[in-house]
């Protein structure tokens, strides 16, 4: 018996078929995948990177929360999605085995969520020269960046998915997979996603949960908590002092500024003593919620048309006017 027909109570594919929620696409039979696929609202990817955020935090800080927070895409009864950068997101698997429901979902109701198919993260990334030199750093040139996630992103849709989110843990993973995004669907009939969670939660949101100080810095307050809130058993505080990040230019203008050593900096900067679990909570809850939002409008929104090699109109119909005494009657050339 295939997975979408098997008993929902022992087989997963069964399961979130009937229930909704994340399917590790690890987990997928391959005779069930284009079923899977074709029942599948979205698929998932993970982006982070293997990186020193100081000696307080993890090196696969960024793994752990773009894993985190892509399984909060899709809540619902998706136990067996668990993340392997350490995060217990809703609905994945709790320590003792027992499954918790997603966040926004009432178990039980009978109900489909919304189904979607995690693929498993792409753990290594280009890092910025400010990081590189620290030890625990694994960084790839962006070159090499660019065409392994356009090979991995080209995968997943061919496997079936048109609808593909990814969703990014590292800040210059913004770079190179919105690169790679494009190439793709120039040569592929896709709808791609890049969310960021860290632009889920706005400045202002920020300071009313640290204070004036600023938090939002490499390794700073902010991430720091977003940490605390997936994974708080690999978070070590006060071994890292505090390092106020160099202040901002004095223009109301965007910019982006990239400099080979900011000062104060040990491979990462900010108010560390201002992170905490509950702020992580909040944090998780509020992206998590807002990543949901995204999604619900992405999928309810038509699909993209196919791509073209031919992006100029076609010339109209009918015969073509031909200029002469009449045509320029009444002109005066330059």
């Amino acid at each position: 018996m295939d997975g979408l027909t098997g008993p929902a109570g022992t087989d997963p594919v069964a399961r979130w078929h009937a229930r909704g929620g994340l399917l590790p696409a690890s987990r997928v039979p391959g005779g069930d995948l284009a079923a899977v696929a074709g029942a599948a609202d979205f698929a998932v990817l993970p982006v982070g990177a293997v990186e020193w955020h100081g000696p307080h935090l993890p090196l696969g800080a960024d793994l752990i929360l773009a894993e985190g927070f892509a399984g909060e895409s899709a809540p619902g009864d998706h136990h067996d999605a668990v993340p392997s950068g350490g995060g217990t997101p809703d609905g994945t698997a709790t320590p003792d085995g027992a499954a918790s429901p997603g966040v926004g979902v009432t178990p039980g109701d009978g109900v489909a969520g919304p189904r979607g198919v995690l693929f498993p993260a792409v753990p290594y990334a280009a890092c910025p020269g400010q990081t590189r030199p620290w030890p625990g750093t694994v960084a790839i040139r962006p070159e090499i960046a660019v065409g392994y996630l356009a090979d991995v992103i080209e995968g997943i849709v061919a496997a079936g998915f048109a609808r593909l989110v990814i969703v990014n843990g590292h800040d210059a993973n913004m770079s190179t997979v919105r690169a790679a995004m494009e190439w793709v669907s120039g040569r592929r009939t896709a709808s791609l996603l890049l969310v960021n969670w860290f632009q889920l939660v706005t400045p202002d949101e920020t300071a009313e949960l640290f204070g004036p100080l600023p938090s939002r810095g490499h390794g700073g307050a902010y991430e720091t908590s977003g940490v605390l809130g997936f994974a708080p058993e690999s978070v070590r505080p006060g071994v890292a002092p505090d390092l106020p990040p160099k202040p901002k230019l004095p223009v109301p203008h965007p910019y982006v500024l990239v400099e080979s050593r900011p000062d104060p900096w040990q491979g990462w900067s900010g108010h560390v003593s201002l992170a905490s679990e509950t702020a992580g909570r909040r944090i998780r809850e509020l992206a998590g919620a807002r990543l949901r939002e995204i999604l619900r409008a992405w999928v309810a929104a038509p699909p993209p048309a196919p791509p073209t090699d031919a992006p100029l109109p076609a010339p109209p119909a009918g015969p073509t006017a031909t200029a002469g005494p009449t045509a320029t009657a009444g002109r005066e050339e330059p």
